[in-house]
């Protein structure tokens, strides 16, 4: 639907709808929500000393001996 087919219907209604109209489209425009900022860079090294893994990570769980003979 073209913008000039939008007019001519909207010029064709009584007042009070067209008040309705109006007021609907500037909510519609109000509620539009805001661009989204640009994310952060991020950088590397920040979580460094925080996390650490076992050495015996990868080394079988002693629970679970019996299932794995």
């Amino acid at each position: 639907m073209s913008t000039a087919d939008l007019l001519v219907k909207i010029n064709s209604m009584p007042e009070h709808l067209r008040k309705k109209v109006l007021a609907y489209i500037e909510a519609l425009i109000a509620g539009q929500p805001k661009p989204k900022e640009t994310p952060k860079k991020r950088m590397a090294g920040l979580s460094k000393g925080k996390i650490w893994i076992a050495d015996d990570f990868d080394a079988p769980l002693d629970d679970f001996k019996e299932y794995m003979e």
